[in-house]
């Protein structure tokens, strides 16, 4: 297995996990006309984040997000944890366990408070995946408004 930062030419696989997740997740069909331009520029505008894929055997398997949230309680970053994916065939191997190991080494590295992430509440066996890379449930309740 190998983690890597993510380069622009795998765009089309962050299109292909977002769309691919979001239908698998909740049903939606994504419009690759706004997700396109949303996950190039990921790569064109470094303050909203990075992408990191898995490889096996040289084939990316998946890949996850990671976004920032400064902290002034902590005066430190928090890293979040977005649009993970796993291709069908890779899961059950332990790919996210990569990609997180990965993450934490990067944030470690630049001095990062905590990484975070958020799972909807039926999809208990992520929820089992990321407890047993030593994630824990967060006490806080999340809410939103679309605008």
């Amino acid at each position: 297995m190998n983690i890597r930062l993510a380069r622009v030419e795998d765009a089309h696989f962050f299109v292909e996990f977002n769309q691919a997740m979001a239908f698998e997740t909740e049903g939606k069909q994504l419009d690759p006309n706004v997700v396109g331009p949303a996950v190039e520029s990921v790569f064109t505008d470094t303050e909203k984040g990075f992408y990191v894929v898995a490889e096996d055997g040289g084939i990316v398997v998946g890949g996850l997000m990671i976004t920032y949230e400064w902290s002034d309680w902590r005066n430190a970053w928090m890293w979040w944890i977005q649009s993970v994916y796993i291709r069908k065939e890779a899961r059950g191997k332990r790919v996210y366990s990569h990609l997180y190991d990965f993450v934490k080494e990067r944030a470690r590295a630049a001095g990062v408070y905590g990484i975070r992430l958020y799972v909807e509440h039926d999809n208990t066996h992520a929820q089992r995946v990321y407890e047993a890379v030593g994630m824990e449930a967060s006490h806080y309740v999340m809410y939103e408004e679309m605008l």
